[in-house]
């Protein structure tokens, strides 16, 4: 911002006006007790009736204007903190327009050059196999984007019941790890289960499914270790069913713990780390939780040391071992 333009800051703005408001109450008043009392001096030298010079209803029109002055301070305030989050929220869906644009250029891009290459050259038919591995690859990165817009409209629509089935959460996270393993090369996923848990709980498959992409997604997307790794344990009260997710990634520092949650929010890399993916993946990932009846809730040591996710969901039936 231009320094010489700080005066047109709405928090300079909103402040300014504030003040504004109440010295012109408080001058009102000012003025009134003064004339008052000099008026009561008069009354009193030439012994006057005060009914009849001084009228005890401005007092009452003192005290609504205060009220209406309260009100008018409360309405600019409310006005004020809704700006600044019309603000924010325009800037995260530009941040959000522009990564997004760039996730769908990027394999877009990508594609057209291999068409080209079939056109243009006769291929062997281990490069081509190759060149198409490849371009399924693209396909199924714009599928996931295009999905995950597809999915941000449906989970926010208030007619969406969802298909809930009871299964066994423990053999659906194993399921699902070992059906999606191609999609972390070089990462490990641990799921620890030495008591041979049976936690079968009423839940979504296909938006389950989603939660668990999203959340094995941003722990690989945000780890610079040799071995990105994943632990994921679980844990059982009377009431309650908690699955912890564990990773050694980059960690976050506290002020981002809630914000992550936000819908096109994106933690940035300190230093020379930019911003991926569309910051859709927790937003998601939350209101899978909540069509559920639970919640999603992140944690971290630091920067540098990992994160903790844990998906707490209502469990009201028996433990079965």
């Amino acid at each position: 911002m231009n320094r010489s333009r700080w005066y047109f800051h709405p928090i300079f703005v909103f402040v300014f006006s504030i003040l504004a408001l109440a010295l012109s109450l408080f001058l009102y008043i000012y003025w009134y007790i003064e004339v008052s009392a000099g008026l009561r001096s008069v009354i009193d030298r030439f012994d006057l009736d005060a009914r009849s010079v001084l009228a005890y209803e401005t007092w009452v029109v003192i005290l609504v204007l205060s009220i209406l002055v309260a009100l008018i301070l409360a309405g600019i305030f409310i006005i004020f903190v809704y700006s600044q989050k019309t603000v924010q929220l325009f800037r995260m869906q530009q941040n959000f327009i522009n990564n997004f644009t760039h996730e769908l250029k990027t394999p877009v891009t990508s594609l057209k050059l291999y068409l080209e290459t079939f056109l243009k050259h006769d291929l062997d038919r281990d490069v081509r196999k190759k060149y198409l591995e490849y371009m399924l690859r693209d396909v199924d990165r714009l599928s996931e984007n295009i999905n995950r817009i597809l999915s941000v409209a449906r989970l926010e629509s208030k007619t969406y019941a969802g298909d809930f089935a009871e299964t066994d959460i423990v053999i659906a996270v194993k399921r699902f790890c070992a059906n999606n393993a191609y999609l972390f090369p070089g990462g490990k996923i641990r799921i620890e289960d030495e008591e041979r848990l049976e936690l079968p709980c009423r839940i979504d498959r296909s938006l389950f499914d989603m939660l668990l992409m999203n959340l094995l997604t941003n722990a690989f997307s945000y780890n610079e270790s040799a071995v990105p790794a994943v632990a994921i344990s679980f844990a059982h009260e009377p009431k309650k069913l908690t699955v912890l997710f564990e990773d050694n990634g980059i960690g976050m520092a506290r002020t981002e713990l809630k914000k992550i949650f936000k819908k096109f929010y994106q933690v940035g890399k300190s230093d020379n780390m930019t911003a991926k993916g569309s910051g859709l993946g927790l937003y998601l990932a939350q209101q899978v939780a909540r069509i559920h009846g639970g919640k999603l809730v992140a944690d971290s040591p630091g920067p540098g040391k990992g994160s903790v996710f844990k998906l707490v969901l209502p469990f009201p039936q028996k433990v079965q071992k």
